[in-house]
């Protein structure tokens, strides 16, 4: 197991890096419309520049919003989140014609990591279903100790490769990179909440489960 440590400023620019990827192509897609209304006088094609700037904008506002919380500080030390805000922000990023967000989490106040933990594991069950499916979203326990199950179907739904290793901090040979830290950030939140996470194969999907670590006696 090759352990990875990684000090505050590599993680926060690693961190950094994920974000401005998530938006590189909303954002890009922006500015090419707004290149073709400047120079097209069809307004067939004004009007699929248009809609094109309409789509990718709110594509982009869903994933800064989903990001803002996810990965950054959202809020003072020990703030909590209202889960109802973060259903709201997972549905904007996750689900499209292909995706379908089942939230069954009753809505409750909890810890801001807790909810950091669970938008990060929404992103590893998306990553599950590369085609498309179904993520439902159950609780684990009450109050502010609530776990999450998770379970994803879909067309081939797979277990991502690297992940469970990411999540116990063992980046293997390849260490950790703008492409593999979110998994590896979702285990450190893991770890701030005292819980683990499992990932495994189960029937037609992919179950992704926390369990609480047992205090010490």
């Amino acid at each position: 197991m090759a352990v990875v440590t990684l000090d505050a400023l590599d993680l926060a620019a690693l961190l950094c890096s994920r974000v401005c990827h998530d938006l590189i192509s909303p954002v890009g897609a922006i500015v090419n419309g707004l290149e073709v209304l400047e120079e097209e006088k069809d307004e067939s094609t004004r009007q699929f520049a248009m809609d094109l700037i309409k789509k990718s904008s709110r594509t982009a506002s869903a994933k800064l919003q989903f990001c803002r919380i996810a990965f950054g500080a959202a809020g003072s030390a020990g703030a909590q989140i209202d889960s109802g805000d973060a259903e709201t922000i997972s549905r904007g990023f996750l689900e499209d014609e292909k995706t379908k967000l089942v939230w069954n989490l009753p809505r409750a106040i909890l810890p801001k990591n807790r909810i950091k933990l669970l938008l990060n594991l929404l992103v590893i069950a998306g990553q599950c279903i590369p085609r498309g499916g179904i993520i439902t979203l159950d609780p684990v326990g009450t109050g502010e100790t609530t776990g999450f199950s998770i379970k994803v179907t879909g067309t081939n739904p797979r277990i991502p490769p690297n992940v469970p290793a990411l999540l116990v901090s063992d980046g293997g040979e390849d260490g950790v990179d703008a492409h593999r830290i979110q998994p590896f950030y979702a285990g450190l939140l893991a770890k701030a909440c005292g819980v683990t996470v499992s990932l495994i194969a189960e029937g037609d999907g992919v179950v992704i489960a926390t369990h609480q670590v047992a205090a010490a006696a």
